[in-house]
């Protein structure tokens, strides 16, 4: 590689790193996920998204003005061929603390589950359930997840087209036993920086396929759908994506949001009232990314 490529080349990954750190910091403290004195139990599988979310803490840590403490978890789920060595070493050699949960959910959801059938929901429920008793035990204050902005997305879509409801993955939410908060400081990033960095970093990826089992079709389905609306028209997934930080109940149809039925007239107008009769004002291009970062308060975490 001539000295000019590689110049360009570390140039673009110092753009993309600070890209990922600032998104991180700036969805921390949107949604305020981490507190001083915190705990964090960040969840590692071996996959892109969760090496990148703990590279992205640790330098979080470094640079914050407040302490709070990290520790990696693993759930080794004795998977046919699962490399039990590859996160030992690479947690020894960044010197953090971490935990590696030996449980054999693999026999019991091959047990349960007929053969050729999707395994995934059971499997999520069970270490779903581990890593919740795992946090207990460790005194987790709160419990990072690898999830980022377009699995937030993906969600969206397969809840609305199958679930019937308006509803996506959260930033920050209790879980659903109420013993824990659940923050997945990747939010703001997307996958395609995500999938750069780690390649950059040469993060030990360990293969999600394991198991045997497929990706579930519908996600496939919405990922695919996602991903060709991208490339069609250009800026539509930063569209989606602020729609879901600028809801307005007034103008959906959920009577438990807003309170349609006593609904006067003579009093404010709502939202910009109703315009029915005018041409919607729906822009000719959607809202680009860089228009985003331009209405957010940004923190240098460089």
């Amino acid at each position: 590689m001539s000295h000019s490529v590689e110049a360009k080349a570390q140039y673009n990954f110092n753009k993309l790193q600070k890209r990922l750190r600032r998104l991180t910091g700036q969805a921390v403290m949107d949604f305020n996920m981490i507190e001083e004195g915190d705990r964090i139990m960040v969840c590692l599988s071996g996959g892109k998204d969760s090496y990148t979310l703990l590279d992205t803490l640790q330098h979080l840590q470094r640079v914050a003005p407040i302490k709070f403490d990290l520790f990696a978890v693993n759930l080794d789920q004795k998977q046919p061929s699962f490399p039990e060595h590859v996160l030992p070493e690479y947690l020894d050699k960044l010197g953090i603390e971490y935990k590696i949960v030996e449980e054999d959910t693999y026999s019991i959801v091959t047990d349960i589950i007929p053969e050729g059938k999707t395994t995934c929901s059971l499997c999520s429920r069970l270490r779903r359930g581990i890593l919740y008793r795992t946090a207990k035990e460790m005194g987790a204050t709160k419990i990072a997840l690898g999830h980022h902005r377009d699995d937030m997305i993906e969600t969206l879509f397969l809840n609305m087209f199958y679930g019937g409801k308006l509803k996506s993955m959260p930033a920050k939410l209790m879980s659903d036993n109420g013993e824990h908060m659940v923050i997945r400081p990747l939010a703001y990033c997307k996958e395609t920086d995500i999938e750069k960095y780690a390649d950059r970093m040469a993060f030990p990826i360990i293969p999600c396929n394991l198991c045997g089992s497929q990706e579930n079709l519908q996600r496939k389905h919405t990922k695919a759908m996602l991903a060709e609306w991208n490339k069609q028209h250009p800026g539509r997934i930063e569209s989606i994506f602020t729609a879901m930080q600028n809801v307005v109940p007034s103008h959906l149809a959920d009577n438990a949001l807003f309170n349609f039925k006593d609904l006067q007239t003579g009093g404010d107008v709502i939202d910009g009232g109703d315009i029915a009769l005018d041409k919607p004002d729906i822009p000719k291009q959607p809202a680009l990314e860089q228009e985003q970062e331009n209405n957010v308060v940004t923190i240098n975490l460089s």
